[in-house]
């Protein structure tokens, strides 16, 4: 009995071998790379234990999108600056982007300097060696691959960042929201004789691939109470950032300086006006603060009522004052009569 067993099981091996031998070989190299992929997003998300903001739906009744420059020297700013040079676990925002990008945890994508848009395409990818020596970024070769000491990470000259933000009215929850869509690091660095200062967009990078990686990491919000600290995620998520806004999204392809003709007054009501729109429409869905719907309301925006109101209390006090006075006289009370009784002694 127990011979029959190990050679039913033998044949069951062997069947299964079998059928594994005669999967094509594609088919089994796809299942391979289905598995690996499959279990390293695994490890990613089992290390990235914080929720990040949902994605934007593709049919959105409204949206706008705009393009700000925040400045890393405004104070708003400033926890995305410091520290320049890591002190432990704790960097700034282009360190711990540029690090992702080197060890291949994102993407980085070209910026156009053409257009100054964003491109997510496969073509426009930055290969991390060629951005290093197109910026001059000091690095060693060794057996092990590229070292980059923190020292040399131009941390300190990326004083900007471009943002890329969509404000939307989403028609299947009947909310609004504004999400960051993609960011864009500005490196400020001098010339060689230290005449001027040259701007340069460095590349693009899709919030979404980095927000995961930024609820991990947390910044100072306060100069007054060291304590106060958020992520950077809640830092992009929540809009603490203040920035200008330098172009919006428009069929002509042009940025606001461009179409107001380089006139910084022009700009900067453009800029204004820009903002108050998005307000505006973000304040007329719940329609007006005004109860239109109030008895109340009405009456007190309405000077003949108002007037009409303030009669009638007039003519019921004067009437209650009558009453008031006609039942005085009638209900008060006849004078007393004192006797006095004399006792005869």
């Amino acid at each position: 009995m127990i011979t029959m067993r190990k050679i039913l099981f033998l044949l069951l091996v062997c069947c299964m071998g079998g059928t594994m031998l005669a999967q094509p070989k594609t088919r089994r190299n796809q299942q391979a790379t289905t598995t690996t992929t499959q279990q390293g997003d695994l490890t990613t998300r089992a290390r990235i234990s914080f929720p990040t903001a949902a994605a934007m739906s593709e049919d959105v009744v409204w949206r706008r999108d705009v393009y700000r420059e925040i400045s890393l020297t405004d104070n708003a700013n400033a926890g995305l600056y410091y520290p320049v040079q890591p002190v432990g676990t704790q960097m700034n925002l282009f360190t711990y982007i540029f690090k992702l990008v080197m060890r291949g945890a994102i993407k980085a994508y070209s910026y156009d300097v053409n257009t100054g848009n964003e491109n997510f395409s496969a073509s426009a990818v930055v290969k991390p060696l060629k951005f290093l020596d197109d910026y001059h970024i000091f690095y060693e070769r060794t057996d092990r691959g590229i070292h980059l000491d923190d020292s040399d990470i131009p941390s300190g000259e990326v004083k900007a960042y471009y943002v890329k933000e969509s404000a939307y009215y989403d028609q299947a929850t009947s909310t609004f929201h504004t999400k960051v869509l993609a960011l864009c690091p500005v490196m400020y660095r001098e010339d060689d004789f230290g005449d001027g200062t040259t701007k340069y967009p460095l590349f693009w990078v899709r919030y979404d691939d980095l927000a995961p990686y930024l609820a991990k990491q947390t910044i100072m919000t306060s100069n007054l109470n060291n304590a106060a600290t958020m992520s950077m995620e809640d830092f992009f998520t929540m809009h603490c950032y203040k920035g200008k806004i330098y172009k919006t999204t428009n069929m002509l392809g042009q940025t606001l300086a461009q179409a107001c003709g380089g006139d910084s007054v022009k700009m900067a009501a453009a800029q204004k006006q820009i903002d108050q729109e998005i307000l505006a429409f973000e304040n007329s869905m719940w329609g007006s603060k005004e109860k239109k719907d109030s008895l109340d309301s009405i009456q007190a925006n309405n000077p003949k009522l108002i007037k009409a109101r303030l009669r009638k209390q007039k003519q019921a006090s004067k009437r209650l004052s009558r009453r008031s006075g006609d039942s005085g006289k009638s209900a008060a009370a006849p004078t007393a009569r004192v006797t006095v009784r004399r006792e005869r002694h």
